[in-house]
């Protein structure tokens, strides 16, 4: 699913037009992003949760030249299923 999916299914199932549901869309999207540069976590209650956690440095490979490359430590974005997420 894309998100013009999800345009389209929040058009069918509310009757907003085409433009409304873009927007709605648009805005849970920006309000997640943004919370997630905050460092908070998000909790959708029956879906899962997003958490931000460090990530630490590594070493990885040029798939080239195979020469080591040094990753750098950083931030990822991790998703566990809530309850009913498992059990599908």
């Amino acid at each position: 699913m894309i998100k013009a999916d999800l345009v389209k299914c929040v058009v069918e199932r509310t009757g907003l037009n085409k433009s409304q549901a873009q927007i709605a869309v648009d805005t849970i999207l920006t309000m997640m992003k943004d919370s997630m540069t905050r460092g908070e976590r998000i909790e959708l209650r029956g879906f899962g949760v997003f958490d931000i956690r460090p990530r630490k440095t590594g070493v990885g490979r040029n798939p080239r030249t195979g020469e080591e490359v040094r990753i750098p430590p950083g931030k990822s974005v991790r998703f566990k299923p809530g309850k009913h997420m498992l059990a599908l």
